[in-house]
């Protein structure tokens, strides 16, 4: 099936200064985002504490439930309806990490029956102590960290064969990483360092490929946690596991358009780089568009009908589709043509008609 017509010629490689200044406009707004509110808006999965989810057979008010869980001495817990609005539901969070037995689902009950003068029923109750917390976003910083860096092996060595050198280079980042953090050195600080003379030693030893790929991966995932932050919305596990998922969607449409940047090369020996590049995402559009559309449709049923537990999960993935989409065309690419422009010491011919 083709969506698009073979012999399209749309000059991507040409807006690509438009495009990077929108993505460095949109990674802009994200870090400022993240400062703003200090960080990502944790849920207790890695800041700790206690979350019930309560019931009622009729409307009650969130001050009523207030009401009871301050009696419970959980003044300052955080209520807020969950589900359809008619299902009666909330979401009781607090940061403190409570015992949570028997007696304390009894004694919720007990307390906010009393303040509501309604039967309640505990759906569920999770509790995830500090330290648990912590460790759990520690590892979800070195599972995008690995992932990341696993991924730049492979494409050094299928599209550079470059396999000893990228091994050896993520390897010693990756002990150097887990070494000083041996030492209490903070994990977030650790790995934005790492990343970042990750990305001067691609530039320096002029892995193209990999930079291209790994430069687009950060901004897709810069770019969803920065929506996230914007809109205020909890980083659970689930989340974390979005955002695998999305590197791994936007590297297989990295890597389709790589592909064909390789055929192409051989193909059009005469033509300078910057047409080679244009060629060929033209090629992969019509694949590329339709990959992206039928996984948006399953995405968007799962945002709407898929429940409350997997929305925020859903959303995220769909943020992700499209904005890794955009970064394979329009950021992935064109640092092949920077790269190439640095290592020729000159700007490339124009692009062939």
């Amino acid at each position: 099936m083709e969506f698009i017509k073979p012999g399209v010629n749309i000059d991507f490689v040409g807006k690509r200064f438009i495009a990077i200044s929108c993505s460095l406009i949109m990674i802009f707004a994200a870090i400022v985002s993240l400062v703003i509110h200090k960080g990502p808006k944790y849920g207790i999965d890695f800041a700790g504490g206690t979350m019930v989810q309560i019931k009622f057979e009729n409307p009650v008010s969130i001050d009523a439930i207030k009401s009871g869980l301050t009696d419970l001495g959980l003044k300052g817990s955080a209520v807020q309806r969950f589900g359809a609005h008619d299902a009666n539901e909330y979401l009781v969070r607090t940061n403190k990490a409570l015992a949570t037995g028997e007696s304390f689902s009894d004694e919720v009950k007990s307390s906010i029956a009393k303040s509501t003068g309604a039967d309640v029923e505990i759906r569920r109750i999770e509790m995830v102590g500090p330290q648990v917390g912590k460790d759990l976003r520690e590892k979800a910083l070195f599972a995008l960290f690995y992932a990341l860096l696993f991924i730049t092996i492979y494409i050094s060595g299928r599209f550079e064969l470059k396999w000893i050198l990228s091994g050896v280079m993520a390897g010693s980042l990756i002990g150097a990483v887990y070494f000083l953090s041996l030492f209490g050195v903070s994990i977030p600080v650790l790995i934005l360092v790492a990343m970042i003379i990750t990305l001067f030693l691609f530039w320096q030893l002029n892995l193209k490929y990999a930079m291209g790929a790994i430069v687009a991966l950060l901004h897709d995932v810069m770019i969803t946690i920065g929506i996230f932050s914007f809109l205020e919305i909890e980083f659970t596990l689930p989340i974390i596991a979005a955002l695998l998922t999305i590197v791994g969607y936007s590297l297989n449409d990295t890597i389709i358009v790589f592909d064909r940047i390789r055929e192409d090369s051989k193909r059009y020996k005469g033509q300078s780089l910057e047409y080679i590049i244009n060629r060929s995402i033209n090629e992969t559009l019509s694949r590329t568009i339709l990959t992206s559309l039928t996984t948006m449709v399953v995405l968007v049923c799962l945002f709407f009908f898929g429940g409350d537990i997997i929305h925020d999960f859903a959303f995220a993935l769909i943020i992700g589709i499209a904005v890794g989409t955009y970064s394979s065309i329009y950021i992935a690419s064109p640092i092949l043509l920077m790269l190439e422009e640095k290592r020729s010491g000159h700007k490339p011919a124009e692009a062939a008609g």
